[in-house]
Order: structure tokens, then sequence, then C-alpha cells
């Protein structure tokens, strides 16, 4: 039995690990791409990838910290620190979704030029790069409640990222700018029901 938990707790991390190398990269190009177009949806993306670089590596840390042995004062080990890791992501999430209103309501006042082909783009490859996130944590989530919550995170930034592609789409049929602060409230929403 202690074997099987091993196997899926090492399974566990080198599922979080990978992700957590797509989802570190695709950040640093979304912060780029965002400037660059001066999409609010796409950093506002960015950051909520960010929260999720930060979930990834929390719970990547927490499977470690849960194989440490028991000790006199921690008779249960360290397990407990995947639940912890979990309750940390939700917190980060809440602070995050509240940037994201706070700036989209600034944009709504004033959007501004958004480069909607860079936008089209960048939230393309987003989708493809949690899909590929999405499905490397697939295979170990039915093992760990910390690993669900990361898998939970880079569901919602897929998600994040076809609405910045519609957006995207928007502004290049139709010129109708404010489509980036609007969707950057629903990406904020996403953030929200994500942490529920």
């Amino acid at each position: 039995m202690a074997h099987d938990h091993d196997d899926a707790r090492t399974a566990s991390r080198r599922a979080l690990a990978l992700a957590l190398v797509f989802t570190a990269s695709y950040t640093a190009v979304e912060v780029v791409g965002g400037l660059f177009a001066r999409s609010l949806a796409l950093l506002a993306d960015a950051v909520h990838m960010l929260s999720d670089n930060v979930a990834l590596a929390l719970a990547l840390v927490a499977t470690w910290l849960a194989t440490r042995p028991a000790t006199p004062e921690r008779t249960y080990g360290y397990k407990r620190a995947e639940v912890l890791a979990a309750l940390a992501n939700g917190v980060l999430l809440v602070a995050l979704a509240i940037w994201i209103f706070v700036e989209a309501g600034m944009r709504l006042r004033d959007p501004g030029d958004v480069l909607g082909g860079w936008m089209l783009a960048i939230a393309l490859l987003g989708i493809v790069v949690n899909v590929a996130a999405g499905l490397v944590l697939s295979r170990a989530r039915s093992h760990s409640l910390n690993v669900e919550a990361a898998f939970r995170h880079v569901f919602a930034d897929l998600l994040g990222s076809v609405g910045v592609a519609v957006a995207a789409v928007v502004i290049l049929a139709t010129g109708w700018v404010e489509a980036d602060p609007l969707v950057s409230i629903l990406i904020g929403v996403l953030v929200l029901v994500s942490t529920w």
C-alpha cells in the first residue's frame, strides 16, 4: 500500500513539474505580448498564469513535504501541506480577481488601442500550452487533492485563453476595443469560480 502511495506521489511530482515548465514559459510570452499588444485581457490572463505558476510551485513543494516522515511533534508527518497549499492557492486567486476588476474598470473608461492580431496569436498559443499542461496533470489528478487543485488552475487558464481569443476576434472584426476589458472581467469571474 505504501508503495502505491509513493508511486502516486512520484507521478504527481513529475506532472506538476512538467506543467510548471509549460505554464511558466508561456507566462513570459504572455506578459511580453500583452505589453506589446496593449491588451489588458492578455495581461490579466498572464497574471492569472503567474498565480498558477505559484500554485504549481506550491503544489510541487507540498508533494515533497508530504513525503517527509512523521516526527514526535508531527505525528502524521507533513501530509497536511498538500491541503494547506490548496488553501493558499485559493487566497492568491481572490487577490488576483480583485486586481483584474479594478484594472478592467479603468480600461472601460479609457480602453486605448489594442493590437488584435498579436492578441489572437498569443491567445491561440495559450490554448495549446494549457491543453498540454492539462493533459499532463489529468493523469495524476485522481491521486491527490493537490494535483486536482493545480489541474483546476490550468483549466481556468484554458478558459481564459479562449476568452482572450474571442475578444481578439471581436476587435479584429469590429474594432470594438472594449471587448478587451470586458473579457478581463470575465477572466476575473472565472478566477473567483476557480477559487470557490
